[in-house]
């Protein structure tokens, strides 16, 4: 299938930016409270910060002019009061919408991890955990700022220019011409460089991914890294993506630069032209100097939110890739799902059945690889069937399609007559068990770790499944028994250890099909023989799947399955395969022959 490694970047589907934005905004709706309390605060606000000005040309035309100290004093302490509820309602504003944003970024990071819970395995086979990693945490991270700002800068910004300019119109349409003549100018040069950015900042959303990528895949395998001596080679590596990540980052750097250039430049003119005209009226003299500060006033606080606002643009259209990778991950459908008319399987006997199945991965694209064709078999209740074969011929893919981790394009699979498409997908999964080659060990206790195959799990569930493969004698030799803390990915424990504890979490839900995937295939001999001997109890009327590329750990299947050129080549008993000396002959002959 089509994989994008850490050297490539991800394509994102380009979308519109106002739906973004506006579903970006569609989280606020669970907090309309908290949203009204910050409008009113942003109203009050707007409105102070509208009347200071007013304040200031009454001061000057009706006090200072007149030397009235006397009201000058009440008004400068009626100014005071006033901006102290000012500064009252900007930190009400402020942490109320701090809240909202984090309680928001809290819920957008629940969906998508959720989310990602329910997608396929094409997904994830389609890219590096690195890329899934970055789209969680930073994508998201980057989107606080946006939401948190979208109520707290547009809004009373966009409030405090429609009353500047209304303010300003009432008491001289020529000054406020005078004031604003510089705005086309600024309007046409932020809505190039906007239309620039955006690009660029989607191309350092990808490169900061492959990095992320990278450096888990680095770290993931850093013993593999440590013992063949390839730190520099990594490091080089590593150096060459993240100059990839500067050079894009400083590329779309220096476009977001030109918003202020524009805006100052248009702020200086227009403030020139405001004095230049203010002062031949003045001398007219048709308006008084009070009039004239006001104006000044009014003019940098119409070129403030414009200020405001190109800088909350110039974050948006920086953010706006972020958003966009999000909420790409969150509009990716499952490839598995229950149908819409699916019910719940009963509790099953285990019969197992393919009906003329084939299947291909990537179906219909240039990577197209067909795996099987037309393979039908059944699987009676308790039966252990074992499937050989050479790499790649399909072993895998069978038990995989068992679990319905991928749907099949052609023909049925049935478990007690039960069509799996027709059945919800968690009724099945939790009847079966799984157990493959990579035995994943989750940061937590011994007992945490069985208990991740049954999450009710009793003590007396999860020590009577390590007792069935031979774990509990071990797991008792630990520090603190079934309590012991074990490391990420069971750093400190022997393969072998690893192995038994997987199939202790395995066995505790007593599954009603079991699939092991070449699950001895790490262990040693004696620890091997322990197993064999805790799991041979188990099988015991359950239908049971066994890949295994050692032959001796199969001697004792109902039946083997051997698998290649898309079908079932050769089934039968050991002994019946080997009288026919097919290709399970030479198999195991070629595997023994230097014993």
């Amino acid at each position: 299938m089509a994989v994008n490694s850490f050297r490539e970047d991800e394509h994102i589907q380009a979308t519109d930016a106002k739906k973004i934005v506006t579903r970006l905004l569609g989280y606020l709706k669970g907090y309309s409270k908290e949203v009204i309390l910050v409008l009113v605060a942003m109203t009050i606000t707007v409105g102070i910060s509208l009347y200071n000005p007013l304040l200031i040309e009454t001061a000057i035309d009706d006090y200072v002019a007149k030397f009235d100290m006397d009201g000058l004093l009440r008004l400068a302490a009626f100014a005071v009061a006033v901006n102290i509820l000012y500064v009252i309602m900007v930190k009400i504003r402020i942490y109320v919408m701090s809240y909202i944003s984090n309680k928001i970024i809290l819920s957008i990071r629940e969906d998508v991890y959720e989310h990602i819970q329910s997608l396929s395995f094409t997904f994830f086979d389609s890219r590096p955990s690195g890329k899934i990693l970055a789209r969680i945490i930073g994508d998201v991270n980057s989107l606080k700022d946006v939401l948190s700002k979208a109520v707290t800068n547009i809004i009373p910004n966009t409030l405090t220019i429609i009353g500047v300019l209304v303010i300003m119109f009432v008491k001289d349409w020529r000054l406020a011409l005078a004031a604003l003549c510089t705005l086309p100018f600024m309007a046409v040069g932020i809505f190039l460089v906007e239309k620039t950015n955006h690009v660029r900042w989607q191309l350092v959303r990808k490169k900061a991914s492959n990095v992320n990528a990278y450096v888990h895949e680095d770290v993931a395998g850093i013993r593999v890294v440590q013992s063949l001596d390839a730190e520099e080679e990594t490091r080089n590596q590593f150096n060459e993506l993240a100059q990839e990540q500067c050079s894009s980052f400083i590329h779309a750097c220096r476009a977001a630069d030109l918003f202020f250039p524009i805006i100052d430049t248009s702020w200086g003119v227009s403030l020139m032209m405001l004095y230049l005209v203010g002062v031949k009226l003045i001398s007219a003299p048709e308006i008084s100097l009070g009039v004239l500060v006001a104006f000044g006033s009014y003019a940098t606080m119409f070129w403030n939110p414009i200020a405001n606002l190109s800088t909350f643009l110039n974050q948006l259209v920086t953010n706006l890739s972020a958003a966009e990778r999000v909420f790409d991950i969150l509009d990716t459908e499952p490839e598995i799902q229950d149908a819409p008319d699916a019910g719940e399987l009963p509790e099953i006997t285990g019969t197992v059945s393919f009906e003329d199945v084939s299947f291909t991965y990537d179906e219909g694209t240039e990577n197209e690889t067909k795996v099987l064709d037309h393979v039908s078999f059944t699987a009676s209740p308790g039966e252990t069937i074992a499937l050989v074969g050479p790499t790649g011929a399909g072993k895998t893919t069978i038990v995989n399609l068992i679990s319905r981790f991928y749907d099949i394009q052609r023909g049925t699979i049935r478990i007690d007559g039960y069509d799996l498409k027709k059945v919800k997908i968690d009724s099945l999964r939790k009847q079966m068990g799984v157990m493959t080659q990579d035995n994943f060990i989750f940061h937590g206790t011994v007992r945490d770790n069985i208990a991740y195959g049954k999450l009710d799990a009793t003590d007396e569930e999860i020590i009577a499944a390590a007792q069935a493969v031979n774990a509990h004698e071990f797991i008792m030799k630990m520090e603190k028994g079934y309590n012991t803390e074990l490391k990420e990915q069971g750093a400190g424990l022997s393969i072998g250890q690893r192995q038994l504890i997987a199939f202790a979490r395995t066995m505790v839900s007593q599954p009603r099909v079991l699939i092991l995937d070449e699950a001895t295939s790490s262990i040693d001999t004696h620890t091997e023989i322990l197993v064999q001997q805790g799991i041979e109890s188990l099988l015991k009327g359950r239908t049971s799947f066994v890949i295994a590329h050692r032959l001796s750990t199969i001697q004792n299947a109902d039946r083997i399955f051997v698998i290649n050129n898309g079908g079932i080549a050769e089934q039968g008993s050991p002994a019946e395969l080997m009288e026919r000396k097919g290709f399970y002959y030479d198999l195991y002959m070629a595997q023994f022959a230097n014993l």
